[in-house]
């Protein structure tokens, strides 16, 4: 998850807060950003879980799409239903090749006149060059470079937050819409990556820091890490792009069909079409599944899966200890006749065979206001 910090490393408009609350920066997708605070990420996962946590995602890239015609543009580059989408309510997508390979998965919502992306901070430059790339005459992509993006995970996420916002606490899960909190004109997602209620709040960068601080000061907020927004998304069952899903992997594969809109399905007209009606048709080679290793020892990423004759089947590409498991749990891709739950496997760490078993996910509930 955390890369050297030997290059030039991006700040976001927190970078200074970060600093001051004791934050252990490190290099992340070309930024510094605070994989723990001095609570420790233990702590800070196990307070996103009973009350309300925050963190910095402003590394993300956000962007808009405008111009008649440009849901049906986005359309021509992702399986998801763009067109179908309501006003005010947003989704989960992915960006696919024409081989069927994820480019990159991301969130887009209706916001009335535009539709507003966030994509992820490692790939943003390529999304955002190949969304432009195949835009047609008279729609335009406008980046939102000047713009943080903060995360309030949590149940005590909004109910803390709708004092300052009225209406918020009237979100569904996916509700978007726009608030203007304090003078700060913000736009507020019911949505997040650790598998908790929450928001996620894009706020001009030059009022991020103190609208930040305002955050923390509400009751039963505190600053969380990368190392925390990995467990927790993790125990969510929730791929991280470049580990769980890739240019090599499908959405058949990562089991996310749920994100191929129905319409999209009878069409048959967006980038790999033809691998993934294969797959669904056919079954695909292998399946991402979760693992959960016997004993206390985590099996990381890269980890090789084998089956009960040593044969290698598979890959761990996520793993680590669940704090509010208990345990450790992973995810990984496995061939197609090992999926099933409860499936033995042996997770070969440092040499040596780990006993494990597939298990459904996400490990942790989700606990999403629908």
């Amino acid at each position: 998850m955390v890369e050297s910090q030997s290059e030039s490393l991006a700040e976001t408009p927190l970078a200074a807060l970060h600093r001051e609350l004791g934050g252990r920066m490190v290099g992340f997708a070309g930024y510094a950003l605070p994989v723990q605070y001095p609570a420790g990420i233990m702590a800070e996962h196990l307070h996103c879980r009973s009350a309300a946590a925050l963190f910095d995602v402003s590394h993300m890239g956000q962007a808009e799409l405008r111009g008649e015609g440009a849901a049906a543009a986005l359309e021509a580059l992702t399986p998801a239903d763009v067109a179908g989408l309501k006003p005010g309510r947003q989704r989960y997508g992915l960006l696919t090749s024409a081989s069927g390979g994820i480019l990159d998965d991301f969130m887009f919502a209706n916001l009335g006149d535009r539709i507003f992306l966030v994509v992820n901070a490692s790939r943003k430059e390529h999304d955002f060059g190949h969304i432009a790339a195949h835009l047609p005459q008279g729609v335009t992509l406008h980046r939102h470079e000047d713009r943080a993006l903060l995360a309030l995970q949590g149940p005590g996420a909004v109910p803390a937050l709708a004092a300052l916002a009225p209406g918020l606490a009237a979100f569904s899960f996916m509700g978007i819409g726009s608030f203007d909190i304090g003078g700060v004109n913000a736009i507020i997602s019911r949505s997040g990556y650790t598998g908790e209620d929450g928001v996620e709040i894009s706020v001009p960068a030059d009022q991020a820091e103190a609208f930040a601080r305002r955050l923390l000061a509400l009751p039963g907020v505190m600053p969380a890490g990368l190392g925390a927004r990995d467990s927790l998304r993790l125990e969510a069952g929730l791929c991280l792009y470049g580990s769980d899903i890739d240019e090599t992997t499908s959405a058949v594969e990562a089991g996310l069909v749920w994100s191929i809109g129905k319409r999209r399905r009878m069409e048959w007209n967006f980038p790999g079409a033809d691998r993934v009606r294969d797959e669904l048709a056919n079954g695909p080679k292998r399946l991402r599944v979760g693992i959960r290793p016997e004993g206390r020892q985590p099996a990381r990423g890269h980890t090789p899966i084998a089956g009960a004759d040593g044969a290698v089947i598979g890959e761990v590409t996520s793993g680590g200890f669940g704090p509010s498991v208990g345990a450790p749990v992973a995810m990984g891709y496995v061939a197609r006749p090992f999926a099933e739950d409860g499936s033995a496997l042996d997770l070969m760490v440092r040499g040596k065979a780990v006993p494990a078993r597939v298990a459904p996910m996400p490990f942790t509930p989700h606990r999403y206001a629908r």
